[in-house]
């Protein structure tokens, strides 16, 4: 065997992931998930999950099911068919289910195509002076805390704030917002876990009813005072399209703002912790990036390789089909791995060495009809984040490393503190 490997089929000691799952979710796994991936991927590219169904983890299986047609976003029409309805009624489910992120052809065409592109070279263009400012203005609040205490949290006081600063300013959602914005959306998150516990969800619950009272009331307040910003025009578009029906319009914009906000939070703040966690870690990494600011881009796809924000994501199958030689019957679930995947040594060799020349590839924005909506915009921000700290923080450190949100889904990094 080369050190490329081979194709593998698939585990059927269903019993043999339950221990790499709960190492994923401890202190260990979340600090270092690596080695998990490693051995999940040793058991074969489509692993038998505890519960039915597949685990995936090679690379070019995880991306045929993110841009094969035949495989689905787990809908309402899917989950009617589960046995054990209750995690699917649960109040925070259905409320993700209803979003960009769960629907499948033609509701999703019909949205998406609706959008356009969002996130287009001139509005990037028109967005990056303010995105700039923002994180001028961050990272002078970063600065006073280093030089007062000598010490800062880079997620409390950057990580999570341009994010929220960025997408508020665009949809003009006021600042004094921002703090309760990512309060309700820590929390809420708790339900698009794989499997969350009766209390998980409960806190998911209060979090949706707060979310629906805030973006409900925000629509409302910018219905009564529309303005010369993109949530009033997405008003306007919406009722041109169900005239004389409030109500329909009202939940598709609910929908559409309530999404496209909490979206683009903590996937963005992991990736911006995530990149000057593995640049500031290694001074020779910096030193070199500031010699040669080109190759930012490359530093941050590496970043999102190395560890992406989002861990899973699951499919079903459309109708029975074969992954890696593995037969998959019609709509049983498929788990795709992200970090598996982008750790496959066939597809990036030495896939454990952080390496900002590597131009590999990554599965770490999906990819076919779900491909992420705001790649472009997270890729400006952390760009300009890293161009600026670069050059005003030469002897930036990580003081620790960074602790993490007990999650398996969605990576959040909590706290990374910062010295100089």
């Amino acid at each position: 065997m080369t050190a490329v490997g081979v194709i593998r089929g698939t585990t059927t000691d269903r019993r043999a992931v339950i221990p790499l799952l709960r190492r994923l979710r401890s202190a260990e796994g979340q600090a270092d998930p690596l080695p998990v991936w490693d051995e999940l991927r040793a058991l074969g590219d489509v692993v038998s999950a505890p519960w039915g169904g597949y685990f995936v983890t090679g690379f070019d299986a995880c991306s045929e099911i993110l841009r094969g047609r035949n495989w689905l976003v787990p809908d309402f029409a899917w989950q009617e068919r589960r046995s054990g309805t209750a995690r699917w009624q649960d109040p925070a489910t259905r409320e993700m289910t209803r979003t960009l992120s769960r629907l499948n052809p033609p509701e999703h065409t019909f949205r998406r195509r609706a959008l356009g592109n969002l996130f287009d070279r001139d509005t990037l263009e028109a967005m990056r002076p303010r995105i700039a400012d923002h994180v001028t203005r961050l990272l002078d609040r970063l600065d006073v805390q280093l030089r007062t205490h000598g010490e800062a949290d880079f997620v409390t006081t950057v990580g999570d704030q341009l994010p929220i600063h960025t997408v508020g300013h665009w949809l003009a959602i006021p600042a004094e917002h921002y703090p309760h914005i990512l309060d309700f959306t820590h929390r809420q998150v708790h339900a698009q876990e794989l499997i969350p516990t009766k209390s998980e969800l409960a806190v998911s619950a209060r979090a949706t009813l707060e979310m629906r009272a805030f973006f409900t009331g925000l629509l409302a307040d910018r219905r009564a005072r529309p303005g010369n910003d993109v949530l009033s025009d997405w008003i306007r578009y919406w009722d041109a399209q169900y005239p004389g029906d409030r109500a329909a319009a009202d939940q598709m914009l609910y929908d559409l703002t309530m999404f496209i906000t909490i979206a683009s939070l903590e996937t963005t703040a992991t990736l911006l912790t995530n990149a000057v966690w593995f640049l500031t870690q290694d001074p020779a990494r910096a030193d070199r990036l500031r010699r040669h600011p080109e190759d930012i881009d490359d530093a941050i796809d590496e970043a999102l390789r190395y560890d992406p924000p989002i861990h899973l994501n699951s499919r079903f199958a459309a109708d029975d089909t074969v992954l890696a030689g593995v037969p998959i019957a019609r709509d049983t679930t498929v788990h795709v791995l992200y970090g598996a995947a982008n750790h496959d040594p066939r597809r990036n060799a030495d896939p454990h060495v952080f390496d900002i020349r590597r131009k590999g590839g990554h599965l770490t924005f999906g990819g076919g009809a779900h491909y992420c909506l705001g790649t472009a915009l997270a890729r400006l921000e952390a760009r300009l984040l890293l161009t600026q700290l670069l050059d005003r923080f030469p002897a930036l450190r990580p003081s620790a490393g960074p602790t993490y949100a007990n999650r398996m889904v969605f990576r959040r990094i909590t706290s990374l503190k910062v010295t100089t």
